[in-house]
């Protein structure tokens, strides 16, 4: 979410969380400053989740403490370990290549999975869905689906992993930043 209207819309549409993306190369980047005032606007019954690519601990926890977080969403290379520094819930993003990708999902203790699908040249956010067949099994911890979802394949996205929640961001956009209200809907 990068603006106020958009983060009404989602919560109206019914969206339980909105990210706020604080990756500087990403096209949906946004300031501390810019998520605590749309937060400060927004209804307390929508969860906030901080996304994080590769920063460091200090710039985490200043946006802990400017804006209600409800989880920390990390997205890049982090360790286990650096995963485990942080009181809120930690969403470990994992980029699926293969069914080997998942191997990963073993060394970390957090509250949840955010699979995505990998990209040699970002982080996320391609807009390309990956091959969800791999996911044909019972995980232990939460998952969260992403990676390319859209108005036309969420329905068979969700059949087919039956993820405990999904993560909709390019696939509901009319551009980069900007979401589409009829695509929310």
């Amino acid at each position: 979410i990068t603006n106020l209207p958009d983060a009404q819309a989602a919560a109206v549409h019914g969206a339980s969380a909105i990210g706020f993306i604080f990756y500087e190369k990403s096209p949906r980047a946004i300031s501390i400053e810019k998520a605590k005032s749309i937060s400060e606007q927004l209804s307390e019954s929508v969860s906030r989740v901080g996304v994080f690519v590769n920063h460091e601990k200090e710039f985490i926890d200043e946006a802990i403490a400017e804006i209600p977080l409800g989880m920390i969403q990390l997205h890049g290379d982090e360790s286990p370990n650096f995963c485990n520094k942080f009181d809120l819930p930690i969403l470990k993003a994992l980029r699926i290549k293969n069914k080997e990708s998942l191997s990963a999902m073993n060394d970390y203790n957090v509250a949840g999975f955010l699979l995505d699908t990998f990209s040699n040249n970002q982080y996320g956010g391609t807009g390309e869905t990956f091959d969800w067949s791999i996911l044909n099994r019972k995980f232990k911890t939460p998952i969260i689906l992403s990676g390319g979802l859209n108005p036309e394949n969420i329905l068979d996205a969700i059949d087919a992993v039956n993820p405990s929640a999904v993560d909709v961001n390019s696939g509901v956009e009319s551009s980069p930043g900007k979401k589409d209200f009829n695509k929310l809907k």
